[in-house]
């Protein structure tokens, strides 16, 4: 019995020095969090400099959300920005998934991307159809997590 018990110690303290190795080595995500903020920089820029209309974008200049009924007028702001940071985080998944140094659990970083994509295309998709598509996107990350965790429980 302490033999079991001293290797499960051991074995979470293991995972916790690892938990704190893969914290401080993620450089990643913070590489995609300064992407994201520079995005928003830029849009806000050059929305106030005029340059959206200058290549033909109508892009509405009240930082407002557009909402469904909106999207055939203009583009708000807000959109743009959470368009660009959910495409962001879908670039930072792949990387995660493609490059064996940076992987980690994407699901979380997915489903924010969802959220922000569906945020910032929030005038082309009706959110009575987006956030069901979302829990479903939630529902299936905690089954495959569970799943795969139950695996691994059984094969110590």
């Amino acid at each position: 019995m302490s033999d079991e018990k001293n290797f499960e110690e051991k074995d979470e303290k293991e995972m916790m020095k690892h938990d704190e190795k893969v914290e401080e080595n993620d450089k990643l995500s913070s590489i995609t969090w300064a992407f994201i903020l520079m995005w928003a920089g830029t849009v806000f820029l050059a929305n106030n400099m005029g340059w959206f209309s200058l290549i033909g974008i109508d892009v509405d200049p009240n930082w407002s959300f557009q909402s469904f009924g909106d999207w055939r007028s203009s583009f708000g702001v807000w959109n743009l920005i959470a368009l660009g940071a959910g495409a962001i985080l879908v670039l930072e998944t792949f990387v995660r998934l493609l490059i064996p140094q940076f992987r980690r659990n994407v699901g979380g970083s997915l489903i924010v991307a969802a959220v922000f994509i569906g945020v910032g295309l929030g005038g082309w998709f009706n959110w009575q159809y987006l956030w069901p598509v979302i829990l479903i996107a939630v529902g299936v990350n905690i089954l495959m997590k569970g799943l795969f965790s139950k695996r691994k429980d059984r094969e110590k």
